[in-house]
């Protein structure tokens, strides 16, 4: 199949080979020549530029530009010529000609068009980069000219890690860096530098669009679930899941389950440690032995822990009586049940199996009111017994009743005394207890201290009421009031103490004194009597005796 050549591209061959024929030793000789302005311009890709062909040649004829460009006469002189030369695409020569004194004479200069590249993409770099590997940074450079003096260069942030020359039309650099933590959220891009600086240029530069980079490291260890053992149904427990050694935590994806139900956690961080909390909640379809998960994704990869639950039900003990308040006499049935499974014992009697109900029958007395009922109820849940227990109070409805032993039936006290009728009633419900005199509406307080006079001489009638009827007790009373011939007893009585005291008195002094010395005897009397000496002998001869 025959290849077309485009006709710009035929003209510019062929204006080429022209130029270097006339450029010939023998052309190079000649003693006038022929100058082309500016020498080796450098234009952007469809720039245009003016050259102006001179000579000194005095008798210079037509004198013209030789270009495949486009081109335009702007002015001319004795010996030179201006074009506007336009739209200038590729690296071109063109060539001034003319004659001087019957020999040609021709001047030409390259034109070299510079480009920037068509495209410059850094590659896309992966959702997430290991800590501690290689990373490899690919740059594709597409067109730009001249190749000679196109650079591309890898960048992290502004920080530069390769730079290579740009050889093909397309061009792949690449580099291998080590990704670490600080390069997490670092920004990564590609430059092409385009130095025409040598030409009187500048340097130009294009930058792709930069791509971040995502690093990240997971431990070697799994997460530590922590759970409970057994989870009753519709009971409540927290449910913890920690991994340390994570980076970056925060950027880390939690999931909690309790088999294939979902647990809403609650996720918090503190450097590299990552924390989840959710509270697990037992469904009834959830029975039996069940798993919970703990599920945390970090670049794609997971660490994962396990842990065996076992969801149970225990229903129970649930202890009834057939009447809870029953009447004195009455039979009473106390039941004790639990769900399947569950051993219950009544009042240390065991059920006949796990599951089935234990009961026991009682004829009620006055000594059951009050009395409790304990049942318990184990369950054995994967190896390990739990315990539950309940228990219930029997009331037994009966009439009031009086205790004789603590209500005595005959009383003696003394008028004007405080005393204490002491009595006691029972029954179920509580009766009223009042005592009162019989044949009137006097009555004596019962557990209270009162004064005692005569009028609380007589029988009285004590009554323990209540709706279950009443119960009757006489307790007799006698007061002792004081006797008329007790008094003048009492009189002389204390007349005779007083008469005494004072005899015994006078001796006791007269012993005293005698001890003493305070006495002697007088001769001139016969009897002997006693006599006190005066005051001034006792001071003179305080032993005399005469």
């Amino acid at each position: 199949m025959a290849t077309m050549i485009p006709a710009v591209s035929w003209l510019q061959a062929c204006w080429t080979l022209l130029v270097c024929c006339l450029l010939t030793p023998g052309v190079q000789g000649q003693e006038f020549l022929l100058r082309v302005e500016p020498q080796n311009p450098v234009l952007p890709a469809g720039g245009s530029l003016l050259v102006n062909c001179s000579t000194d040649c005095p008798s210079a004829k037509q004198v013209t530009l030789e270009t495949s460009l486009s081109k335009q006469l702007v002015d001319n002189g004795t010996g030179w010529l201006a074009f506007w030369v336009s739209n200038v695409t590729g690296n071109s020569r063109i060539l001034c000609s003319g004659y001087c004194n019957g020999s040609q004479i021709i001047g030409s200069t390259g034109i070299t068009v510079y480009r920037l590249p068509k495209r410059v993409e850094l590659a896309p770099l992966p959702p997430w980069q290991p800590v501690g590997e290689n990373l490899t940074l690919n740059c594709q450079v597409e067109g730009g000219s001249p190749r000679t003096s196109l650079t591309v260069v890898l960048l992290r942030w502004e920080e530069e890690l390769s730079r290579q020359p740009a050889v093909e039309e397309l061009t792949e650099v690449t580099a291998t860096v080590l990704a670490s933590r600080s390069d997490h959220g670092a920004h990564f891009s590609c430059r092409t530098e385009l130095d025409l600086r040598p030409q009187g240029l500048r340097l130009l530069v294009n930058t792709s669009a930069p791509r971040r980079l995502r690093t990240f490291a997971l431990p070697v260890t799994p997460p530590r679930l922590v759970v409970p053992r057994f989870l009753e149904v519709e009971t409540s427990w927290p449910v913890d899941c920690t991994l340390d050694g994570l980076f970056p935590a925060s950027e880390a994806q939690v999931h909690l389950a309790l088999g294939d139900q979902v647990l809403n956690a609650t996720v918090t961080n503190h450097g590299d440690m990552l924390t989840a909390t959710a509270t697990a909640t037992a469904r009834a379809d959830q029975e039996g032995a069940r798993q919970i998960t703990c599920n945390v994704t970090l670049g794609g990869e997971r660490l994962e822990a396990r842990e065996n639950l076992t969801v149970f039900s225990f229903l129970g003990p649930i202890l009834n009586l057939s009447e809870p308040s029953a009447p004195e006499g009455s039979t009473v049935i106390v039941s004790c049940m639990a769900g399947a499974r569950v051993q219950v014992t009544l009042d240390g009697v065991p059920a006949a199996a796990p599951g089935q109900p234990a009961q026991l029958q009682l004829n009620t007395t006055e000594n059951d009111d009050g009395r409790s009922f304990f049942c318990s109820a184990t369950l054995e849940v994967d190896g390990e017994f739990l315990h539950r227990n309940s228990s219930v109070q029997l009331r037994v409805l009966y009439g009031p009743r009086i205790d004789r032993a603590k209500c005595p039936q005959h009383l003696k006290w003394k008028d004007k005394t405080r005393q204490v009728l002491q009595c006691q009633a029972r029954g179920n419900p509580s009766p009223q207890l009042r005592c009162l005199k019989e044949g009137s509406s006097q009555e004596v307080p019962v557990g209270i201290p009162f004064l005692v006079n005569v009028t609380h001489n007589g029988t009285y009638q004590c009554q323990a009421v209540s709706s279950r009827g009443k119960y009757t007790l006489v307790v007799v009373i006698n007061i002792e009031a004081w006797n008329s011939h007790f008094v003048p007893v009492l009189l002389a009585v204390l007349t005779t103490l007083g008469v005494v005291t004072v005899v015994v008195a006078l001796m006791y002094v007269f012993w005293v004194r005698k001890q003493r010395g305070l006495y002697h005897v007088r001769q001139e009397s016969p009897s002997l009597p006693l006599t006190s000496m005066p005051t001034e002998a006792m001071r003179e001869e305080p032993s005399r005796v005469e």
